[in-house]
């Protein structure tokens, strides 16, 4: 009877564990982290692209020293703070989420700056990068809803029964969203 025992346990657990998921888990885990370097890589490709557009801005001698400076500042902070796909709690990606939300705002304020300068406005390195700059937005707008997307359907399958119980025991645990910023949800008012 003890010899029956051990394989009637190990049935059991077997049983048990296959329907746990963790192989899913884990591959969701992964397209997470797929997801977020994509985010990274758009958020790199804005970072690299800002050099180019302050130095065409720069030739432009009469313009706003301080518009400049704050977009150089806020690239540097926004490029400084890094996350890896281990660490995506919600507190690091607002952390990561601010610092970008700078830079996007130094951004904005040059952009209407330079709407004072038709010269600049017409020059064709200064449209290049700035279509460049208007895709890449697209880009990490796209890219952040995918994360998003991939959180959710993480997050949601590691929280049904049975699986939140086995979600525990390997240490699986919810991610972290993006969010919209605040004051995102009013309308910006307009006025010509």
């Amino acid at each position: 009877m003890k010899a029956l025992r051990v394989p009637f346990y190990l049935s059991i657990l077997t049983l048990l564990l296959s329907s746990c998921g963790y192989n899913n888990m884990v591959d969701k885990d992964e397209t997470i982290s797929q997801k977020w370097a994509d985010v990274e890589t758009q958020y790199q490709r804005r970072g690299d692209l800002i050099p180019n557009l302050v130095n065409t801005v720069k030739g432009y001698a009469d313009f706003e020293q301080e518009t400049l400076t704050q977009v150089i500042e806020a690239r540097s902070k926004a490029t400084s703070i890094n996350i890896s796909a281990g660490d995506l709690t919600p507190e690091n990606i607002a952390k990561f989420q601010a610092a970008q939300s700078q830079l996007s705002g130094a951004l904005s304020r040059l952009l209407v700056t330079v709407e004072r300068y038709p010269d600049l406005k017409a020059n064709q390195n200064f449209l290049e990068l700035q279509s460049q700059l208007e895709g890449t937005e697209n880009r990490i707008s796209v890219s952040r809803k995918n994360f998003n997307e991939s959180v959710q359907d993480y997050n949601k399958y590691i929280r049904q029964f049975p699986r939140v119980i086995y979600a525990g025991w390997f240490g699986f645990e919810t991610k972290g969203y993006f969010e919209a910023d605040a004051g995102t949800e009013n309308a910006p008012t307009v006025q010509f």
